[in-house]
């Protein structure tokens, strides 16, 4: 399997709080998600990972099947489970409660990684949550990370922090090592702010280009994204829209992002690019079912 971009991480069912107060089910996962996004461009995407060989698994494989994501590097484990988790909504936002101890996912170990395919994909795509989940699971993005340097390919690091999974030290610990090997940072603010302990975003992003990133792509919210290089650097603005649920906003960024990154575009014509796409995806209920397809990106750019 060669392919564009491969992404490592855990899958995991979503139960998304409805305003009637009833739970959706769908997918979720920031890896599989970002895959299903860049897919959904039009890249030639592939996961890595483990499921549970159970009804959730083989839900997801199913899903990365029909989304067009290869599935030759996932493995469906016997006795291992597929994580949970739900996610509420109020007047701060929305909340999520992980039910995922010892998911199949996080007791992969870099005994488990699939060499070759790493050697020829073009990008790796990983996380902090890719790294929170286990001690193992850390361990493993690391391995994946330099099997993937050493072979000439990219890396590309979202931090996406969540402090239910882990320490702030220990995670600010893990993250800056996996940004220290990261060609692509991708970072949101506010994990950037408690990560960096700075509030201004281009010190934030000079932080990460310190630590060895070529592309830094800060996200800003509705503001959109700061875009910094070691050459130059540029405020990307997003277009304003009624949110209805952001769950995956970032994921959906993350994918399109490296999507055109691939496809050749610079990585301020990227950011204008997944700006709208993460603006679409907010409008809709999930994780999966709102990731615009590259067709309504481009309408939703040509309207004024």
């Amino acid at each position: 399997m060669a392919v564009d971009l491969l992404c490592l991480g855990e899958p995991i069912l979503e139960f998304n709080q409805q305003p009637d107060g009833r739970y959706l089910p769908g997918h979720g996962g920031d890896t599989s998600n970002c895959a299903i996004a860049a897919a959904r461009q039009g890249a030639h995407v592939g996961y890595l990972t483990h499921v549970g060989a159970d009804a959730f698994g083989r839900s997801f494989i199913d899903l990365w099947q029909a989304e067009g994501v290869d599935t030759t590097t996932v493995r469906a484990v016997e006795g291992g489970q597929t994580g949970i988790y739900f996610v509420t909504h109020g007047a701060d936002g929305h909340e999520f409660s992980y039910f995922r101890d010892g998911s199949a996912a996080s007791r992969m170990t870099p005994a488990d990684l699939p060499r070759a395919a790493l050697e020829t994909a073009q990008i790796l795509h990983v996380s902090g949550i890719s790294q929170a989940i286990s001690q193992s699971a850390a361990d493993t993005v690391f391995a994946a990370m330099e099997i993937v340097r050493a072979a000439g390919g990219r890396v590309s690091y979202d931090s996406n922090l969540r402090l239910k999974l882990w320490p702030l030290d220990r995670a600010r610990a893990i993250i800056h090592a996996g940004m220290a090997m990261a060609d692509i940072a991708l970072p949101g603010l506010e994990d950037a702010e408690a990560l960096t302990g700075l509030t201004d975003p281009d010190r934030i992003a000079d932080f990460y280009l310190g630590l060895g990133a070529g592309i830094v792509a800060l996200t800003l919210g509705a503001e959109g994204t700061l875009v910094a290089t070691p050459e130059k650097r540029r405020r990307v603005p997003g277009r304003p829209v009624s949110v209805v649920d952001a769950t995956g906003a970032g994921d959906t960024f993350d994918g399109a992002f490296l999507a055109r990154i691939i496809a050749g575009d610079d990585p301020f014509t990227a950011a204008a690019y997944a700006n709208a796409a993460a603006s679409i995806a907010v409008q809709g209920y999930g994780a999966v079912a709102p990731i615009p397809r590259r067709a309504d990106v481009e309408a939703f750019l040509a309207t004024p």
